[in-house]
């Protein structure tokens, strides 16, 4: 697949088949995201609905210039953004919510399998905003520095600082949290 370009085209042009492909292929993974910004996996899942809603009233024009997972994130975490300035007035869900805990387990068990991958996944959350962003962007997601860059509004030197500093911290995090590094 061309990452979403070509499906995007034939929606545009009237073909309802080629969103609803957008929508199966980026949507866990922009809730995921999106989760990093407001720490409650029911209101990323709103906030990623939201992204595909712009999508199919607004129809903005994909230029092309990042891919369109890219473009795609970056419209997700531009609603977010709005969201957090309205909405939120620096509010932190708890982590140890247990309705929180079981409903990020049910759909994120797919995504995250092992018990090391769990660790490191809470251990994320535990890290600043940006750091958890860019770490996710990066080992999740895949995106490169310049497409984070794009979706994060930062200069690619900030990214590779956040990236650095992400992995210090995660290190930390996770060494505090007793996880064993496995040796090679």
């Amino acid at each position: 697949m061309d990452n979403g370009e070509s499906s995007y085209r034939r929606f545009l042009a009237g073909d309802n088949e080629g969103m609803l492909e957008i929508v199966d292929e980026y949507q866990t993974g922009l809730m995921l995201y999106l989760n990093s910004f407001v720490q409650n996996i029911h209101m990323a899942e709103d906030l990623s609905e939201d992204t595909f809603y712009e999508l199919m009233i607004k129809r903005p024009k994909f230029s092309g210039k990042s891919s369109f997972k890219t473009w795609l994130y970056a419209i997700g975490r531009n609603i977010t953004a709005k969201y957090i300035r309205k909405h939120i007035k620096l509010s932190v869900v708890p982590l140890e919510s247990q309705e929180y805990l079981a409903v990020e387990e049910s759909i994120e068990g797919n995504y995250i399998k092992s018990e090391q991958k769990r660790m490191v996944h809470q251990a994320l959350h535990r890290l600043k905003l940006e750091y958890r962003q860019v770490l996710f962007l990066s080992y999740f997601e895949g995106f490169s520095i310049s497409e984070m860059a794009l979706i994060m509004k930062k200069s690619e030197k900030q990214i590779k600082n956040f990236l650095y500093n992400a992995k210090k911290a995660l290190k930390s995090e996770l060494e505090r949290s007793g996880f064993d590094y496995e040796e090679s």
